[in-house]
């Protein structure tokens, strides 16, 4: 049984609905159970195998289908942790 955890903590800036509506995302691409549990979020993979690999993949898919990929970036941090880490966006003037 495998959980994997992903760090949302700096997402949760883009409000509530984004965080639901990522769960929702993982939920239907990998048929696992999916968690919210305050800055986490859990992927509990149980009998199916579930990368980390293909987590990442899909992190990024839905950050740029929410046209969120200029803002964020996923990085990888222990083990059975990924992270939606917020980009420093230098700004020009």
């Amino acid at each position: 049984m495998a959980q994997i955890k992903i760090d949302i903590s700096e997402l949760k800036s883009e409000g509530d609905e984004v965080i639901k509506k990522l769960a929702d995302f993982l939920r239907e691409k990998t048929e696992v159970d999916v968690e919210t549990v305050s800055d986490e979020i859990i992927v509990d993979s149980g009998e199916k195998t579930v990368s980390k690999q293909y987590l990442r993949v899909l992190l990024r898919k839905f950050l740029h289908k929410n046209e969120l990929k200029d803002y964020f970036r996923v990085i990888s941090e222990k083990e059975d942790t990924l992270k939606v880490k917020e980009r420093k966006i230098s700004e020009e003037e």
